[in-house]
């Protein structure tokens, strides 16, 4: 039996003008994302084989779609040649079991106090829960990604940092063999900061610290820090006063003059410490923009603030 054509439809003035301005819309859609991928090449092209080190942090690891999208930028920077490496923090969700436990978290400049229930907290919240949710929201896409500790095949050794800050490490030295085995291997680094000492005895490390440490000794690219801010502020409560651009002593001076403060520290004596030692630039991101890690590596225009030589 023959098939029946469908009835010819008249298109009136008006409803041809709809459509020819929906097929404009779309042309134009069309245009854009052609010109956003020709905008994107060269970056591909500059960051292909180099280490990006990603501190993964605040709003960003404790909002689930924001925790999607973030998986999605790591698994896209590896699809196209980058080597990510995911260094993650855990604070809020160590905050959160001490208060379901009863413990009262203390901090000075930044730094979490951490006796040896805490320490054992971390552990577990980092190691065995944080770590384990990272990894997984990565390799919905693929088997890529692969979680490891600090206290994996010695690749941080830490010293104690203060007694009055009780088992709150230092990092003294990074072996990269494991994390440069696991790159050869195609694999994504997702890695916990809990390092230890020559004994073996455990230590939290401030993730800010451990990324810039390890930036520095896989002679990273890039380090990029994902933060609950836009950037660095030149006045706190100015949110107009956003620092763009600024070099490693100018942000050093800031420190020593106590313009910096509270979190913010660590994660500026981080970048302080990674581009004085090789890291081409550091960048204080915000991590509250999707897909903003995308931003900051493929874009020109760049977001928050960057530090550099």
């Amino acid at each position: 039996m023959d098939e029946k054509m469908p009835p010819l439809r008249l298109v009136g003035p008006e409803e041809a003008s709809v459509v020819e301005l929906e097929d404009a819309q779309s042309a134009g859609d069309h245009m854009n994302k052609a010109e956003l991928l020709v905008e994107i090449l060269p970056y591909i092209q500059r960051w292909r084989g180099k280490v990006v080190v990603i501190k993964f942090g605040g709003n960003a690891m404790t909002d689930p779609s924001l925790a999607q999208r973030f998986a999605e930028d790591v698994v896209l920077m590896h699809q196209v040649g980058i080597l990510p490496l995911v260094v993650h923090g855990g604070g809020p969700q160590i905050g959160e079991l001490m208060a379901r436990l009863g413990k009262e978290p203390e901090f000075r400049d930044g730094l979490r106090v951490t006796d040896a229930e805490t320490l054992d907290i971390a552990r577990m919240v980092l190691v065995g829960k944080v770590n384990r949710e990272i990894v997984s929201s990565i390799n919905i896409h693929g088997p890529l990604a692969v979680g490891v500790s600090g206290e994996d095949g010695g690749l941080i050794t830490a010293a104690p940092r203060n007694p009055d800050l009780g088992f709150v490490g230092d990092v003294t030295s990074v072996d990269p063999t494991l994390l440069e085995k696991l790159f050869a291997e195609g694999l994504i680094p997702v890695m916990s900061t809990i390092g230890a000492d020559s004994s073996g005895q455990a230590y939290n490390i401030n993730a800010d610290t451990v990324a810039g440490a390890v930036a520095q000794a896989m002679n990273a690219e890039k380090v990029l820090y994902l933060t609950d801010v836009e950037g660095l502020y030149g006045d706190m409560a100015d949110k107009n006063s956003l620092i763009r651009e600024i070099s490693a002593d100018d942000l050093d001076s800031k420190i020593q003059t106590a313009e910096i403060t509270d979190g913010m520290i660590p994660k500026a004596e981080a970048c302080v410490r990674a581009v004085k030692n090789g890291v081409t630039s550091a960048h204080l991101v915000d991590g509250r923009v999707p897909h903003v890690a995308l931003l900051e590596i493929f874009t020109d225009a760049g977001i928050g603030t960057m530090v550099s030589d």
